[in-house]
């Protein structure tokens, strides 16, 4: 792939087109030629050019009725106009037409690569800002007006200025990814890769081989070299989600690839340089899994140079109501038959009342829910009872209709219990343990008893 800027010469002079041909090549660039507007227009019509050098006095259509078809066209690269007939009328004139600069024949040579130069520039600053402004738009907005929300703000703002590198910390469904998206897109990386690896989706025995990449033969399956997840964030961000998930031989590696910058794929004794900014996050309380022996502790110093905790929903309840309105708007555009529907100030309410254990995901799936099973263009305070109850009691219905021994019950609806409860305090034993009136070490016991897997 070629990455010489293109710039198209226009001239009815065909010396004139020759030397800045000459000129323009001997500074590197790849050069197209025409002698008319007419011919200019069919050339650039490809929109490859990355700009334009454009005579005013020519036969045919001249210059500056070139210049107005170009840009109702809509070229938007910058046009530089010649002409062996300056004035400051004439150049004022170009200018407002959305001429980038006007120069006089015969060009002064440091003059025209000069006003090259800056031209392009401008043009490829002018670029950048509109594919971030295009990834800013594709990407969710972080909504709520609460005092914690407005902080994670105010920490994105500052965050994106550096490649430091972020772990996220907060419950499941609280938005961790959507925060280290926002990181990515405003800063100076937000072109580059934004690379996602759900550490606790990876098998143990896979994730080396996902993060590091092989070369041909390493293993068996290994039919070809692939790049690993950190080569493939070269230059923009690697987002390790559930890192508190990371089995510990994997935890040891990742360290040393941090440290040194450096990554070397299994099977090949060559390094890698790589430049990246690491953002990690997790649901899983790592001082709590570096006590257990679960997690490194010079890892977690590695990855938490600048924390940011999400807030449950639980802990900004006064955003619910922004929320539940914004994902009820998202739903009426993508179903026109939901259009006129409505949510209740009284339906607001409850939802504000209830406790959120899955956070933002489960509220919004709820209001999808609503919305799909109202019979009304409102959905009311009896729409949220009769559903939020019919969800809550639903499990403890099977468990009675399905289960006739005593014993066999309570053991089912103990197990139920115990695992919504670690749910709910995202699987912090301290905090279920203080919360449900148990000791640790029984919790522990009872995980392993009634077989509760994560």
């Amino acid at each position: 792939m070629n990455n010489r800027p293109v710039i198209l010469v226009v001239d009815d002079e065909k010396a004139i087109r020759n030397t800045l041909k000459e000129i323009l090549e001997y500074e590197g660039y790849l050069i197209q030629l025409a002698e008319s507007g007419e011919e200019a227009l069919e050339i650039a019509s490809s929109n490859s050019q990355d700009l334009i050098l454009l005579d005013i006095k020519m036969q045919g259509m001249d210059g500056l009725e070139c210049l107005e078809k170009l840009i109702d066209s809509g070229f938007s690269k910058p046009v530089i106009m010649i002409s062996g007939h300056g004035t400051i009328d004439l150049a004022v004139q170009a200018t407002k037409k959305g001429a980038f600069d006007f120069i006089q024949k015969p060009p002064d040579l440091n003059r025209l690569l000069i006003s090259v130069r800056n031209a392009l520039s401008q043009s490829e600053l002018k670029t950048e800002n509109h594919e971030i402004r295009k990834r800013l738009a594709a990407i969710p907005e972080i909504l709520g007006e609460s005092k914690e929300i407005q902080k994670v703000r105010n920490l994105i703002e500052k965050v994106c200025r550096t490649s430091s590198r972020v772990l996220i910390t907060g419950d499941n469904g609280t938005g961790k990814e959507l925060v280290a998206r926002w990181i990515h897109a405003k800063s100076d990386r937000g072109l580059k890769p934004f690379v996602a690896v759900n550490c606790a989706a990876i098998p143990s025995e896979l994730i080396e081989s996902e993060l590091f990449g092989y070369e041909k033969g390493a293993f068996t399956g290994a039919d070809s070299s692939r790049p690993g997840k950190f080569e493939l964030a070269h230059g923009g961000v690697l987002f390790l989600d559930e890192i508190g998930d990371m089995p510990l031989e994997a935890q040891s590696k990742v360290l040393r690839v941090l440290q040194e910058a450096k990554v070397q794929r299994l099977g090949s004794s060559e390094t890698i340089d790589i430049d990246i900014q690491v953002i990690s996050a997790t649901n899983v309380d790592l001082e709590e899994a570096i006590q257990e022996k679960s997690f490194r502790e010079d890892l977690y110093h590695r990855i938490n140079v600048i924390p940011i905790h999400i807030p449950s929903l639980d802990e900004r309840k006064e955003d619910i109501t922004v929320l539940a309105q914004a994902f009820l708007s998202e739903l009426k555009e993508k179903e026109i038959w939901l259009a006129d529907l409505k949510i209740h100030e009284g339906a607001l309410a409850l939802l504000k009342e209830r406790s959120w254990p899955g956070n933002v995901r489960e509220l919004q799936n709820v209001i999808e829910r609503l919305a799909v099973m109202s019979d009304d263009s409102t959905i009311t305070e009896s729409d949220v009872n009769s559903t939020i109850t019919e969800n809550s009691v639903k499990d403890v219905q099977d468990l009675t209709s399905s289960i006739e021994l005593f014993h066999d019950f309570k053991a089912k609806a103990e197990r139920l219990f115990l695992k919504r409860q670690l749910e709910k305090h995202n699987w912090n034993i301290s905090k279920t343990a203080e919360s449900i009136g148990l000791q640790r070490s029984h919790i522990y016991n009872k995980i392993k008893q009634l077989d509760i897997k994560r």
